[in-house]
């Protein structure tokens, strides 16, 4: 198992093999009414955790970390650890859907506030009986640990939500995951980055054919390429380095396995 970060309250490492597994389990959590915090990791996460602490405490106080990237699956079984791709994105409507056969209110949470009412009336639409009890976009500038965060997730708590999708990016989204998971410990708490912009309609993901091909990198980063370039370098630069941390985690693994 390869270990992404470390901290003084544990190392950072997927969590989950894949999105049966997943499912299976926050089921079980909304039958029980216990919460929950779904982090979905990526190369652009590694490189951040490296560099800030503030968000490497914050994932490491996640209940669940998935494999949102090619290249942390393609590391990870380098590492020895089978595991899927879950994106963050593909994660809303079996996460929906979910909530709907147990009768679980949703919030959302972040986007625009256009965005938020499109997906909601879209979801609506596909998955009868989903309730969505709290909506809100947090206006610029937005502090996951400020006064705003507390109050906002204040009204979730109120409004009944069991569930609630963050829209934030990274590293916002992890941090008000953590906080809030500890502020309202029976509800689950799931980063999703530009999801519910994909589902609304006013962002457009890459087509299938060039996620199959594992190169919506390259589709994101020319669609914005003086946003994204500088994080995608970042990204590449870090790939040996992972790459003999890998093969670092394998050769452990085996010697284990031997002795």
């Amino acid at each position: 198992m390869i270990v992404w970060s470390e901290t003084e309250s544990g190392d950072i490492t997927v969590t989950v093999p894949d999105q049966a597994r997943l499912l299976a389990d926050l089921g079980s959590r909304f039958a029980s009414g216990q919460g929950f915090s779904v982090a979905t990791l990526n190369l652009d996460h590694v490189v951040k955790l490296k560099r800030d602490p503030v968000f490497r405490r914050a994932y490491a106080a996640h209940s669940h970390i998935t494999a949102d990237g090619n290249p942390i699956v393609w590391l990870s079984r380098l590492a020895g650890q089978e595991i899927s791709l879950i994106p963050g994105s593909e994660l809303i409507e079996p996460l929906v859907a979910l909530a709907a056969r147990y009768n679980v209110p949703v919030a959302f949470y972040g986007a625009t506030e256009t965005a938020l009412t499109q997906a909601a009336e879209v979801l609506k639409a596909r998955y009868p009986g989903l309730q969505i009890a709290f909506c809100r976009s947090p206006e610029m500038g937005f502090d996951p640990d400020g006064d705003i965060a507390a109050a906002d997730m204040a009204d979730l708590g109120t409004s009944g939500a069991r569930l609630c999708f963050i829209a934030l990016g990274a590293p916002k989204q992890e941090r008000l995951a953590a906080r809030a998971q500890d502020l309202l410990p029976g509800v689950g708490f799931v980063s999703i980055g530009a999801g519910l912009n994909f589902i609304a309609g006013t962002e457009s993901r890459a087509p299938a054919w060039v996620r199959v091909i594992a190169a919506e990198w390259i589709w994101r980063m020319l669609s914005d390429p003086k946003r994204l370039a500088r994080r995608y370098g970042a990204c590449l630069l870090a790939m040996p380095g992972l790459t003999v941390r890998a093969l670092r985690a394998r050769g452990t693994a085996k010697g284990r396995q031997a002795s």
